[in-house]
C-alpha cells in the first residue's frame, strides 16, 4: 500500500474475512434492506422528469436571458440527480429484472444526459471492483491529476504543470467532468460493441440533436452556447464534487494486494456525515462504505445500513472512517498538495 494504515487480523486472514463478510450481509437480509424499492424509485423518477419538464417550460417561455442563466443552474441540477438516477440502475438497485434496469440507465443515461449506459458501467464496475487500487482502478487513472505520485515525465508540458499545482486546479478541473462523461461514452461506442450498441448510439445522438436544436431554437445561437457552457461546467462540477469525497484521499492500494473484500471496500472508502439535505444533495453516495459492500442497495436503506455497518466495524476492529463536507474537501486537497509537492521540488531545481 502507498499510504500507511493500521494492519489488522481482518487483513491477515482470507477466510476469516469472508465469514465476516458473510456475517454482514446476513444482518442485512435480515432487516430487508437489499430488497427492491420501486415504489420509492418510482416517485423519485416522476419527481426529476417533472422538474426536467419544468426547465423545459421555462425555456420556451420565459425570454429574460438573466433568468434562463439560472434556468441553467437548475438544469445542472436536474441532470446530475438523473446520472445519480442511471448510477442507480446500473447497480440494479431499483427493478427485479435486468432488463427494467437497464432501460432507466439507457433513459436516464444516454438519452437525458447524453452518457453511454454501457461505458459507464463497465468502467464503475471495474472501480467497485479495485477501489484505489494502482493501475486497475479508473477513477485514480485520470491524466491531469496523479492520486499516487507515478512517474509524470512523460507527460505534456501543460499535463505536467497542472499536477505540480493540482490542488489549486481541483475544482477548476471538475467542471470539465461532465464534457468528458460524453466525450468518453462516443469513444466507447465507436470502439466496443455492447448489448445495446445501435440502441445507445441512436439515444445519445437524439440527445445531442434535441439538445442543442431547443437551446438554438429558444435563445439565438450565442445565448444557446453560453447556456450550455454554464449547464454542462455546473453539472460536470456538481458530479464531480460529490463522486470526489468518495475514495479521494483514502489509502490508494498496490496492484497486487491479499487484502480481502470487506476490508477493502471499508478502509479505501470515506463517509460523508449523514444528513437529510446531504443524503439528498449526494444521492447517497455519502454512505460511500455501506453502497460499496452493498452496490446493490436501494439508496433510501442505505441509513439503517450504515447503523449496522459502523457497529460491526468497531466490533471486528476495521477502521471506520466518516468526516464532515468540508473536512473532505480538505482532506483531498492536502493529499493532492502533497502528492505534488516532489513535482515542484523537482521541477524548482530544474530550473
Amino acid at each position: 500500500m502507498i499510504d500507511s494504515m493500521p494492519r489488522t487480523n481482518a487483513m491477515h486472514s482470507a477466510p476469516q474475512a469472508a465469514r465476516e463478510y458473510a456475517e454482514l450481509k446476513n444482518l442485512m437480509k435480515q432487516n430487508g434492506l437489499l430488497e427492491k424499492q420501486p415504489v420509492y424509485y418510482t416517485l423519485k423518477m416522476i419527481l426529476l422528469l417533472g422538474l426536467l419538464a419544468l426547465s423545459v417550460a421555462f425555456l420556451l417561455l420565459v425570454h429574460l436571458f438573466w433568468l434562463q442563466l439560472l434556468n441553467a443552474v437548475f438544469l445542472a441540477f436536474i441532470t446530475t440527480q438523473l446520472g445519480l438516477l442511471g448510477h442507480e440502475a446500473g447497480h440494479r438497485q431499483i427493478f427485479q429484472k435486468t432488463w427494467k434496469n437497464d432501460l432507466i440507465g439507457l433513459i436516464a443515461g444516454n438519452l437525458l444526459i447524453g452518457m453511454s449506459n454501457g461505458w459507464w458501467m463497465d468502467k464503475h464496475n471495474k472501480h467497485h471492483s479495485h477501489p484505489n487500487q494502482s493501475d486497475l482502478d479508473p477513477d485514480i487513472n485520470i491524466p491531469l491529476l496523479s492520486f499516487t505520485g507515478e512517474d509524470i515525465s512523460k507527460k505534456g508540458t501543460f499535463a505536467r504543470f497542472v499536477i505540480r499545482h493540482q490542488a489549486a486546479f481541483f475544482f477548476p478541473l471538475l467542471m470539465l467532468v461532465g464534457l468528458d462523461l460524453q466525450r468518453s461514452s462516443i469513444r466507447f461506442l465507436i470502439r466496443t460493441r455492447e448489448k445495446y450498441h445501435a440502441l445507445e448510439i441512436a439515444l445519445i445522438l437524439i440527445h445531442i440533436v434535441a439538445y442543442v436544436s431547443l437551446l438554438f431554437f429558444a435563445l439565438g445561437i450565442w445565448p444557446a452556447i453560453l447556456f450550455m457552457l454554464v449547464h454542462q461546467c455546473l453539472s460536470g462540477l456538481y458530479l464531480g464534487s460529490i463522486f470526489a469525497p468518495n475514495h479521494k484521499g483514502m489509502p490508494v492500494l498496490e496492484k497486487e494486494t491479499d487484502m480481502g473484500f470487506l476490508y477493502r471496500q471499508v478502509v479505501t472508502a470515506r463517509n460523508v456525515k449523514a444528513h437529510p439535505i446531504t443524503d439528498f444533495w449526494y444521492g447517497g453516495l455519502n454512505y460511500q462504505i455501506e453502497h460499496h459492500l452493498f452496490p446493490a442497495m436501494p439508496r433510501n436503506r442505505l441509513p439503517e445500513a450504515q447503523r449496522i455497518t459502523r457497529a460491526f466495524c468497531a466490533e471486528h476492529a476495521i477502521p471506520y472512517y466518516e468526516t464532515g463536507i468540508v473536512q473532505s474537501y480538505q482532506e483531498i486537497l492536502q493529499h493532492l498538495h502533497r502528492v505534488s509537492a516532489p513535482f515542484r521540488k523537482a521541477h524548482s531545481l530544474a530550473k
